[in-house]
């Protein structure tokens, strides 16, 4: 086996004993160099990773690799900088470099280019192309937000791309707010807090998605602050998104909502019948499959949410034509999603989501509504909260009313519990996706 062999199916492994954030985090971006001296080399492009996963991940690499290869390697973490510029000055600060750049985790499919405009997003594209022509000088920070899946990821990766093609230099990160706090959490404990610093608060563009996440940890925010605060005043540009405006956020600190508010807040809609067939067209622009108008019509008029469904709708019937070996036409669209649509969220009710959750956790639907506090209780009616806000158009107050007159602050609570639980426990995780599916009539 080579050390790229070896690495790919230790990778297999270390995605199912660790976190999907820590394995995105920490060990997808480090890249396999040599086997020298029974020693596998890894190459991370941070100073910052490369302590963290030093002193807290190598076991754990080192027992993935004995299962893959049966054999015992030591395992090495190497810095890019270090092993490109080894003449650097040995004093010099573990800053972000021009080097850093190509871990900026920009993906490079969302550009400008690629995204489509429509009535609902018109505005926050404007306000984003606005930023990326003159970074800092039009609206700092431009602050996004809309539901899941309506483009606020991509307008976010495209002011990246657009930025660096004008200033190649330009120090740009992309993260997830969850990956902030993670990365937080582990500079405390490894008594690293200057190498944190350095790394969020050298840059020129932060771009921090999701920021919702960061509500009600007090730590991060006191942290994020600063960072803001240091950025901000360095004249550096800060672009953020959310799936709501700052002062729906509960718990989020006061002086946080003021200065989100500083710059410009626009937000995306979902897309209307013309906007999503207009995606459906550029997604297969380049495709060696011909795919009919009727079909694009058909697809963009059955699915109506959000755009990832509609490129995961053209993906099955692209892949149904291949499997098949069959034309792309009506019937075939037809066939190939019947079972996709037929399982869509059409009219469930938030009644029958309470009775699906009652039922799995043998309880009753009026514990839900009752005022019991009790983890047996509680827990099972925010998953309740969290499947109501994610399967129907119904409002936070409306829901909260359906669950004994709550606040809708109560649901907002229950939606984001349940929301990190899931991107942090494989079991819960497993739990809810067979709610879902059970509601959906899978």
């Amino acid at each position: 086996m080579d050390i790229l062999q070896i690495w790919n199916e230790a990778l297999e492994v270390l995605k199912n004993e660790v976190s999907v954030v820590s394995y995105t985090t920490w060990f997808k971006t480090l890249i396999p160099i040599e086997i020298k001296n029974n020693t596998i080399i890894l190459q991370t492009f941070e100073t910052f990773a490369q302590g963290i996963i030093s002193q807290r991940y190598s076991l754990l690499i080192q027992n993935a690799i004995r299962q893959v290869t049966n054999m015992d390697f030591d395992v090495k973490i190497t810095v890019l900088d270090q092993v490109n510029n080894t003449q650097k000055s040995a004093n010099q600060s573990p800053v972000l470099t021009n080097e850093v750049s190509i871990k900026n985790n920009l993906n490079p499919k969302y550009t400008f280019e690629t995204f489509v405009i429509g009535g609902g997003n018109r505005m926050a594209y404007t306000a984003s192309l606005a930023v990326a022509e003159t970074p800092s000088k039009a609206y700092n920070p431009l602050f996004l937000y809309g539901g899941v899946g309506l483009g606020k990821t991509h307008l976010m990766h495209s002011i990246g791309h657009f930025i660096l093609a004008q200033n190649p230099s330009a120090r740009i990160l992309y993260i997830s707010s969850e990956t902030f706090t993670n990365e937080l959490i582990n500079s405390i404990q490894l008594k690293n807090n200057e190498a944190f610093r350095n790394k969020y608060r050298n840059i020129d563009v932060l771009l921090v998605d999701d920021i919702q996440f960061i509500a009600g940890k007090t730590g991060t925010q006191e942290e994020f602050f600063h960072t803001f605060n240091t950025l901000h005043e360095a004249n550096k540009q800060i672009i953020i998104s959310s799936d709501r405006p700052p002062k729906e956020i509960e718990t989020l600190e006061e002086r946080l909502i003021s200065r989100f508010e500083w710059g410009l807040i626009a937000d995306i809609q979902a897309p209307d019948l013309e906007t999503r067939i207009a995606i459906l067209k550029k997604k297969v622009e380049g495709e060696k499959y011909n795919i009919p108008d009727d079909v694009l019509v058909f697809v963009a008029t059955s699915i109506k949410s959000n755009i990832r469904e509609l490129e995961g709708a053209i993906n099955r019937i692209l892949a149904f034509s291949k499997l098949q070996n069959l034309p792309i036409d009506l019937n075939l669209a037809k066939e190939s999603l019947k079972d996709f649509i037929s399982a869509r969220p059409k009219n469930i009710t938030i009644e029958y989501i309470q009775e699906i959750v009652a039922s799995y956790y043998n309880l009753k639907i009026e514990d839900f509504k009752s005022k019991k506090r009790n983890r047996a209780i509680s827990y099972p009616r925010q998953i309740a909260m969290y499947l109501s806000r994610s399967l129907t158009d119904m409002s936070l107050p409306k829901i909260g009313e359906m669950f004994g007159g709550r606040d809708h602050t109560t649901v907002m609570h229950g939606y984001d519990k349940i929301y990190t639980e899931i991107n942090n426990s494989l079991e819960i995780k497993k739990i809810v996706e067979l709610l879902e599916n059970r509601i959906k009539g899978n």
